[in-house]
């Protein structure tokens, strides 16, 4: 990635006593003046520390610095501290909005409610699944939800073979939302400790990613949909990139700290995970353990609160509701 360049000035006749000072007052005026200057400094240092930081769009429109607040290419990696602060391993945003997951702060009492929705990337359920109602429930409780995306696939029992139905592709893309997912956070936090010593990317940009991805899933995996879904949600794109290419398939390395979870591995586990449950649809959303609703062909079915359950505000009000029982 190629750095800013960083453009250096000088400050021609600093020396010189400004002509209009009379005379008999320009030494006093002159200390007043240099006086004025460092406090001018001091001010405009102060400022720096403590003005808002940018926020990221979680919209499935969001595209580089089309909100204010977005940044461009390439800004991501060295502005990562100024986009948003970690709290417990989530991340906090200082401006939420109907753009974005607010996130606040809890204790490690708080009892979250679990909240998991199986996918294919590939899918056109999974699209408008999430669109109708994961992300506009989201942005009412994710600070109240224990979040998980999973995905649905084929695994060999006897090889290493991992079939996706909408093919490789789709494994590949499935991959991508497992590393971005699983990657540390900060992008410059210690890899070689065990995986579970370091904080994880943030939902709200793990989240953010994804949808990017299948927000246009014909295209996945291609490298400029990927490029620029990582940039805009803050993710690593070569720690990604490592991950989803990553060869090993030995779901113990990450364990053993040999080498974090390949993208692969991520694949296996999460993909029997999903066949233990009875899971095969996408898209299924699960609250609570139990089945909440599923998006098959274009229509929900199955959906609780007698077919209500397909609406964002349903789905948020029964977990302000858990969440309230249980905290």
């Amino acid at each position: 990635m190629e750095k800013l360049p960083i453009h250096t000035g000088e400050t021609h006749g600093a020396s010189q006593e400004p002509k209009w000072l009379a005379p008999q007052t320009r030494p006093r005026r002159a200390i007043f003046l240099r006086r004025l200057f460092i406090v001018f400094c001091f001010l405009a240092g102060y400022y720096m520390l403590i003005r808002p930081r940018p926020t990221l769009c979680i919209s499935p429109a969001c595209s580089p610095c089309d909100t204010p607040g977005c940044l461009a290419p390439g800004q991501h990696k060295d502005h990562s501290t100024a986009l948003a602060t970690q709290n417990n391993g989530h991340e906090q945003s200082e401006r939420p909005g109907m753009n974005q997951l607010p996130i606040t702060s809890e204790s490690n009492e708080q009892t979250r409610i679990p909240l998991e929705v199986h996918i294919m990337s590939k899918c056109p359920d999974a699209q408008g699944c999430l669109h109708k109602l994961v992300l506009p429930a989201m942005e009412q409780i994710s600070d109240k939800v224990d979040f998980r995306l999973s995905f649905i696939a084929s695994v060999s029992r006897d090889t290493s073979d991992i079939q996706c139905m909408h093919g490789p592709a789709e494994c590949i893309g499935d991959m991508l939302m497992l590393c971005a997912a699983n990657l540390p956070f900060p992008p410059a936090a210690n890899k070689s400790v065990l995986p579970s010593a370091y904080p994880r990317t943030p939902i709200i940009r793990s989240l953010g990613f994804a949808n990017c991805l299948i927000n246009d899933y014909t295209r996945i995996p291609d490298r400029g949909l990927v490029h620029q879904c990582a940039l805009e949600h803050g993710i690593d794109f070569d720690a990604l990139n490592q991950c989803a290419s990553q060869q090993s398939d030995a779901p113990d390395d990450g364990q053993r700290g040999k080498t974090p979870l390949s993208g692969i591995a991520l694949l296996r586990q999460n993909a029997l995970h999903s066949e233990r449950l009875d899971v095969h649809t996408s898209c299924t959303v699960r609250l609570d353990e139990s089945i909440w609703c599923i998006h098959d062909g274009g229509h929900w079915k199955n959906c609780t609160q007698n077919g209500e359950g397909s609406k964002p505000q349903v789905l948020a009000n029964e977990i302000k509701r858990l969440w309230e029982e249980r905290n």
